[in-house]
């Protein structure tokens, strides 16, 4: 047996190679990691660099865009500190916009459907997945109804969301003419990048002019509930404006990712009447800068009164905790929504650390009794935010993700109504000490198994 075991002297040599192999790669690519991330591998890299090596090569890029220090940015013409944030990444301006927010899944579902059929020339659709039930069939019998009378129809799904849905589905669309990629599938050959990587955002774009967005994936319990059960509390909108067309353009390049291609270019525009300011904002591997992540942090530095947020994950890296809790600490009232138990139980084991430290701080969480999927920030009367964006480690430093800002007073104040009656339906967290074992395996998890 002690044959087939390395001696001192190579283990010393591969985990010299594979820590060279970290160095250079991570200098290369100008990578940039949590000090728990960077830690973490680090460990396993000299410890077992048999077995973490390979999956240092296949999950370890983070990013495919290189950092780079932008020209000093002066400050937005439309003179807020996060459009100025935002500016300096190179993101496309707030624009004015007619949004409408879904209350519940009848009105997400009616707005969804408007979108479908007021479809006229194209019709792109990006989800991380479609139910294998009534709902998702219904989804693509309208889109292969829109296919066959003449609209372009596009469906985008992700490689491990894809796994759920019955492949005659996808072939009885791409029969009725409507086209369908799966973004990094999870046993193709094809070198496409880190599999780990996936695409969270949900974008439905009628013609580059109509967006409807927000948390729900097209399944059942999004919308309707499944099997006599009610369905999750979610969040979506749709909206008319020059984001649409921002969205389309994000769209275009992640379907082009997809297939191999380069993405095609368009500019087209969108006007529409009215003050209520919004802003499409991308987060990913494919933005240089973590940019959801920079403006929570900044938003909670700034915030004055009131930070508000509702997410079925919460499992922040250091520096959003850290921020959150100092603005606790400041006297900010800091509201956060979690459901009791989500539908992943990895993480309402994982947040339990971050939760305690907010909670000895001051800060006001309440745990909702039933599933709550839905994703939305407030900051005071400044901003609001609304998307696909959990607040928790791989959406935020690892997913493709997509929300919206919006700056209008109209839609933070239904955001602010919204979550405010939500609130009313939590109990409050009351924060236990962990025992000995509970808090080794919340550091080993937080450690580890985000990491991926």
């Amino acid at each position: 047996m002690s044959q087939w075991l390395p001696s001192f002297s190579q283990h010393l040599t591969w985990s010299a190679i594979a820590l060279l192999v970290y160095v250079l790669t991570t200098r290369a690519r100008g990578a940039r990691r949590a000090p728990t991330t960077a830690i973490a591998w680090v460990m396993g890299l000299a410890l077992l660099p048999y077995l973490v090596l390979p999956l240092f090569l296949a999950f370890g890029q983070r990013k495919f865009r290189a950092v780079r220090h932008p020209p000093t940015v002066s400050p937005s013409s439309h003179g807020h500190w996060a459009a100025a944030l935002l500016d300096s990444f190179g993101l496309e301006p707030p624009t004015p916009a007619r949004t409408r927010f879904h209350a519940d899944g009848a009105q997400a579902r009616e707005a969804l459907w408007e979108i479908f059929q007021g479809a006229r020339r194209r019709l792109d659709v990006c989800t991380f997945l479609i139910g294998d039930d009534a709902f998702g069939r219904e989804v693509l019998e309208v889109l292969a109804h829109q296919a066959r009378h003449g609209v372009q129809v596009r469906l985008l799904l992700d490689g491990f969301g894809a796994l759920s849905v019955p492949r005659h589905y996808l072939q009885a669309l791409e029969a009725a003419g409507g086209q369908v990629a799966v973004f990094r599938p999870l046993f193709a050959w094809r070198r496409m990048g880190p599999r780990n990587l996936r695409n969270h955002r949900k974008l439905v774009i009628a013609d580059g002019i109509r967006l409807w967005a927000g948390g729900r994936n097209l399944a059942a319990e999004y919308f309707e509930g499944r099997d006599g059960r009610p369905p999750w509390t979610d969040l979506s909108f749709d909206l008319t404006g020059a984001v649409a067309a921002a969205a389309s353009r994000q769209f275009e390049t992640d379907w082009a990712g997809a297939l191999g291609q380069q993405p095609l270019r368009t500019s087209a525009t969108v006007g529409v009447e009215g003050e209520s300011l919004a802003q499409f904002l991308p987060s990913g591997p494919d933005q240089a800068e973590d940019t959801a992540q920079a403006l929570l942090v900044d938003a909670c530095f700034r915030a004055r009164n009131r930070l508000m947020a509702v997410t079925p994950y919460f499992v922040p890296d250091d520096n959003l905790r850290t921020a959150m809790r100092l603005a606790t600490r400041r006297g900010v009232h800091v509201t956060l929504l979690l459901p009791v138990a989500s539908n992943h139980r990895l993480t309402d084991f994982a947040r339990a650390r971050a939760l305690r430290e907010l909670a000895a701080a001051g800060a006001d969480i309440r745990l909702l009794p039933q599933m709550a999927h839905a994703k939305a920030v407030v900051v005071d009367d400044a901003l609001a935010l609304c998307g696909s964006i959990n607040l928790d480690l791989r959406s935020l430093l690892l997913n493709y993700e997509s929300a919206v800002v919006f700056y209008g007073a109209a839609d933070i104040a239904w955001l602010t109504k919204w979550i405010d009656e939500l609130a009313m339906q939590g109990a409050p967290f009351v924060a236990r000490p962990p025992g000995l074992l509970r808090d080794i395996g919340e550091g080993l998890l937080l450690t580890i198994a985000f990491q991926l």
